[in-house]
């Protein structure tokens, strides 16, 4: 049996902004939320998405992280900066595509199921591993979806906050949602 926490990177202007893309640091809040999170085992391994936010969020609960290139953030083409509204005042149509059909890249970045796909192939390949993963929420949802063979469009419906932790096992050739008890 094998465990993985992903944790999603704590809070950036960006994010809080509902910007695309981008590679900001964590925002003051999110610093401090990430210093306030109760302490982690230290003896797992840490890796992290490329991100500034990811490397920072695993700095501040005093990990060094590997990058894992896979994890990285959805290339947000022609959006990336755009707030959602500002995306949507420029591209109508194709922000209605990308956000109802996980196939379409009309920005000409990344389609949300090629991001499901590239996370799926690393979650795969960690399968019988024992670590922390710090990644973009959008990049744990994609995680989740595949984890648990739900459709590509299934990443819509959850909610991944920044510093959430999520707890993955693997056992019996697939992936289970660990829910722990409440303390």
């Amino acid at each position: 049996m094998s465990g993985l926490r992903l944790l999603a990177c704590a809070p950036t202007a960006a994010l809080r902004g509902a910007r695309f893309g981008g590679d900001d640091d964590i925002d003051e809040g999110g610093l401090r939320a990430a210093l306030a999170l109760s302490p982690f085992a230290r003896g797992d391994r840490w890796v992290c998405a490329p991100s500034r936010a990811a490397r920072e969020t695993a700095q501040a609960l005093g990990h060094s992280a590997a990058v894992e290139q896979q994890l990285a953030d959805p290339d947000a083409g022609r959006w990336d900066g755009l707030s959602l509204q500002e995306a949507a005042a420029a591209d109508p149509d194709g922000l209605h595509q990308w956000l109802t059909d996980p196939r379409a890249a009309p920005h000409g970045g990344e389609s949300l199921a090629r991001v499901r796909e590239r996370v799926g192939e690393w979650l795969d390949l960690v399968a019988r591993q024992r670590l922390v993963a710090v990644a973009h929420p959008i990049v744990v949802r994609a995680a989740l979806v595949h984890a648990l063979s739900l459709p590509d469009e299934a990443v819509w419906n959850l909610e991944v906050a920044p510093l959430s932790l999520t707890r993955l096992t693997y056992r019996s050739g697939r992936w289970h949602l660990h829910f722990p008890a409440a303390t």
